[in-house]
């Protein structure tokens, strides 16, 4: 805190302190300091990225002093802006978990059965941003026998690296065409380049959530690791990553609508992926964690096949670096506080329940 106000106090329009404090989510602003944001926000000298900053920060600011209408206004203009840099296309990556679904069947799984690499050290957690994945790499952390490491890059590499090198279409229809030797070094690559970021356990954890659209990539490379699906209730979770200034890799998240298509397209592909990999991948929802604590970390050890630790209840007590949003919330033990609050939204977010769909709006709305 007092490196971020050094900060703006050297330049008060620096617009990535005064989100920085924001996202400490512990930091309350001050009238005073609500009002310097508001005036910056009128300096037509002002920058793009600063503005996009300090709209969050307000969004922040007046959802922390109860004026949701304020607070909503913010997140809006705040959306809008770091929306108009970017090229996402929902049809697209909705038409390319559509392929992933038309590549990736049993017929696929059971040609390259038993010959992939059989190293069981990775458990990946998986799902959608601010849906409790760092929760649940806190807990398994927490064991002896796992390491926490971070949101790693390396399949969405590996699956960038087949998009651009394939002279067979692209990923992911390249994946019918490739041996199990050619999966199998994957996989040793895989485990080559992650061992960086280990500190000696037999297992760790790789925490990249947009990997959910890699379960079939994954498991040919390595059929034997561990999969969990943090999942979160629709609107919860959609509103969640709305208000939240992503650092990179989430641009459906700028947009209520690409925000609930997307969220919509992730739940029919895990449905997909649940299919042809059947028993082989856990969902854990967030609002059973907070309920029954006990209960479902003993359900994920039992997953992981690990014996039970007392210490994975008391997760809150790692000693270990966490670098995504939700760093304070897995400081504390587990708190059903944040698990309604967009509710406090409602009014504004008919764009976001028409994306989802009446089946999904119910599904959270009856919680």
């Amino acid at each position: 805190v007092a490196l971020y106000r050094h900060a703006i106090a050297s330049n008060r329009a620096y617009g990535e302190a005064w989100h920085a404090l924001s996202n400490l989510k512990t930091y309350r602003f001050s009238e005073d300091e609500i009002a310097t944001m508001e005036a910056l926000l009128l300096d037509e000298q002002l920058d793009h990225a600063s503005s996009i900053f300090i709209e969050f920060a307000l969004g922040k600011a007046y959802e922390d002093g109860a004026d949701y209408e304020k607070s909503m206004q913010h997140y809006e203009r705040g959306n809008r802006l770091k929306r108009s840099q970017s090229i996402y296309d929902a049809n697209r990556m909705q038409a390319d978990m559509a392929e992933q679904k038309r590549i990736c069947t049993r017929d696929l799984f059971a040609r390259h059965e038993g010959r992939g690499l059989t190293a069981r050290d990775p458990i990946f957690v998986v799902g959608l941003p601010r849906a409790g994945s760092t929760l649940i790499e806190q807990i398994l952390s927490s064991h002896s026998q796992v390491d926490g490491t971070l949101e790693l890059p390396n399949i969405l590499a590996l699956a960038q690296r087949l998009r651009r090198e394939s002279e067979h279409g692209g990923y992911p229809r390249v994946m019918e065409l490739l041996n199990s030797d050619t999966y199998r070094g994957f996989g040793e690559q895989y485990l080559e380049d992650t061992q960086i970021h280990r500190q000696g356990a037999p297992y760790f954890i790789d925490k990249m959530p947009n990997n959910f659209r890699h379960i079939g990539l994954i498991k040919l490379i390595l059929p034997n690791a561990k999969i969990i699906d943090a999942r979160r209730h629709p609107l919860a979770c959609c509103f969640s990553g709305y208000k939240q200034l992503f650092a990179e890799g989430q641009e459906f998240s700028y947009s209520l609508t690409d925000m609930g298509r997307y969220y919509r397209d992730y739940v029919d592909l895990m449905d997909h992926w649940h299919s042809v990999l059947p028993g082989q991948i856990l969902q854990v929802d967030n609002e059973a964690v907070i309920e029954d604590l006990d209960g479902q970390v003993r359900r994920l050890l039992d997953f992981c096949g690990l014996e039970f630790e007392e210490q994975c209840l008391r997760y809150w007590e790692t000693d270990r670096a966490v670098k995504t949003p939700s760093s304070e919330q897995v400081r504390r033990p587990v708190s059903s506080k944040g698990q309604h609050q967009w509710r406090n939204f409602e009014p504004w977010l008919d764009e976001l329940k028409t994306a989802l769909g009446d089946d999904l709006v119910n599904l959270s709305l009856n919680e």
